[in-house]
């Protein structure tokens, strides 16, 4: 898929020069540089800003992902109106940290955003993620709310499920999406980790997908296929996900998992619920597509 095309297509649509909807086409080398090189990082530490820092060095260091003036998007949960002790959103440390670092990179702009579940407002105040970006002074990073006006259907072109879907343009429009979700339970798809995290950038009704959600969520994630994913495990949410808000259920881990292959990060951060890694059905989906690895014995995995 010939990406600049591909954003032409949004452009126009977006200023209304077209009518038919982009169309997005998987082709069989789309996923090619992810699973040419399986490589993930675990790391633990109690200071996350650091533990973020560390836990990309086997890669070469945000540079690897982040080059001078590309835009970058920060996707973490901000979905539920709850403190970050309880485990439903990512932790505001993980998120400012890999804000900073891609500011650092050369970033020309860095946004964060999340369509929520509950209230906008109290979520991106109670989650703690807008006050701690709020700290970092530098007028190139905006966490914004969602605007409804900014959706635009694209075409799934060979999408085994889904065929059309509105999708965030300013998501479609990253030269680097960085994918932040946190590792909890939901009650529908057993799991809800980093290919599930797209829900935050789709517009439409949502709760179509979950019907088929497996399939559903590996076609979304060909059309927005993150660059690096980072997966918060510093606590995770054990029972009555994705919203929880009882400390009971959450389990302190200190952990995160870095890597390119969206379908390695979920493989692995599933072992930490003592499931196994095909036990999700987006997972298994999507490494049926050919957009990552599942196996953890043939991941390169780095412990830290």
């Amino acid at each position: 898929m010939d990406r600049r095309k591909f954003l032409q297509q949004v452009a126009l649509w977006s200023a209304g020069i077209i009518v038919m909807p982009p169309v997005f086409r998987i082709t069989p080398d789309l996923f090619a540089g992810i699973i040419s090189s399986p490589k993930l990082v675990v790391a633990e530490g109690k200071n996350y800003t650091t533990l973020v820092v560390k836990a990309l060095e086997p890669f070469g260091g945000i540079a690897a992902f982040v080059k001078q003036g590309d835009k970058v998007v920060v996707k973490p949960n901000i979905g539920w109106d709850r403190n970050p002790a309880q485990a439903a959103n990512t932790h505001p440390l993980i998120v400012s940290s890999l804000c900073s670092l891609a500011l650092d990179a050369g970033a020309s702009e860095v946004k964060v955003f999340d369509r929520t579940c509950n209230e906008e407002r109290r979520s991106y105040n109670n989650s703690g993620i807008l006050s701690a970006l709020e700290k970092i002074k530098d007028k190139r990073l905006n966490c914004t709310y969602i605007d409804r006006r900014k959706f635009v259907p694209i075409q799934i072109d060979n999408g085994r499920s889904l065929k059309e879907w509105e999708f965030y343009k300013d998501a479609l429009e990253a030269d680097c999406y960085i994918n932040v979700p946190i590792a909890k339970h939901h009650s529908l798809a057993g799991l809800t980790l980093g290919l599930k995290n797209i829900m935050g950038v789709i517009g439409g009704m949502r709760g179509i997908i979950h019907q088929d959600m497996g399939q559903n969520l590996a076609d979304l994630n060909t059309v927005i296929t993150p660059n690096l994913t980072v997966i918060d495990a510093t606590r995770i949410l054990l029972r009555n996900g994705p919203s929880g808000g009882r400390l009971k259920d959450v389990k302190v881990m200190d952990t995160v998992i870095v890597t390119a292959d969206p379908v390695a990060a979920d493989a692995y951060a599933t072992t930490l619920f003592d499931m196994k890694p095909d036990a999700i059905d987006s997972t298994k989906a999507a490494y049926k597509m050919g957009m990552g690895e599942m196996d953890p014995a043939k991941m390169d995995i780095i412990r830290l």
